[in-house]
């Protein structure tokens, strides 16, 4: 099956490559790179899988003007929601501190609007939407989350924007600060999206 995945970004890729390979799928991943998209896609929607969507419908009507052919298209939306924030900062997290903010810059504004909150109402989840066209039209959604909380100061900066605040559930650092095994197991909410959207393929026969 030939999967193309909506990014440009390397290291996603390989993430999605090593989720599916877990899984003894056998997909075959082609980035937006290698179909040489490079289109600007306006992420304008209310939640994550609003632009999720938005997403797979820009890549779709791009593979069937340049007669690119697929079996699947899978694109994904992901963020951090905060309780307490009443979801926050949800489809913004990338620009919520302005559209090129820098990853300092969005985990200093998350932290100075939370400070006075207690460690019990600083829960929090990281969330993936992936939206996935099958050749013949089918739209499957899947959607995972993985739960933690906020902590009270930046760790080192680097891997996805929140990791360096973002403690998971079971550990006691933030998910920037933990081992390579135990990011992988923790850094889960995509994963459990693909876990999804693999069991809907097999319910369509796809896999």
């Amino acid at each position: 099956m030939k999967m193309i995945y909506g990014s440009t970004n390397i290291n996603k890729v390989k993430d999605i490559k090593s989720i599916i390979k877990a899984h003894g799928a056998d997909i075959e991943v082609i980035s937006l790179k290698d179909i040489n998209f490079t289109e600007e896609i306006e992420e304008n929607g209310q939640t994550f899988e609003e632009n999720s969507e938005i997403k797979a419908i820009a890549v779709k009507q791009f593979c069937e003007k340049n007669e690119i052919e697929y079996d699947i298209i899978t694109t994904d939306d992901a963020g951090l929601c905060v309780n307490c924030l009443n979801g926050e900062p949800g489809v913004y997290s990338a620009r919520y501190a302005g559209q090129n903010a820098t990853q300092k810059e969005n985990l200093e504004k998350l932290l100075r609007k939370i400070e006075e909150t207690q460690d019990i109402e600083r829960k929090a989840k990281f969330v993936c939407v992936l939206t996935s066209f099958l050749k013949d039209g089918i739209k499957i959604i899947s959607r995972g989350e993985c739960y933690g909380k906020i902590a009270k100061e930046i760790k080192t900066l680097g891997g996805l924007t929140y990791s360096p605040v973002f403690i998971p559930e079971r550990y006691e650092v933030p998910m920037g600060e933990l081992s390579a095994e135990e990011y992988e197991n923790a850094h889960n909410h995509r994963d459990k999206a693909f876990s999804q959207l693999l069991k809907q393929l097999e319910l369509h026969g796809q896999k």
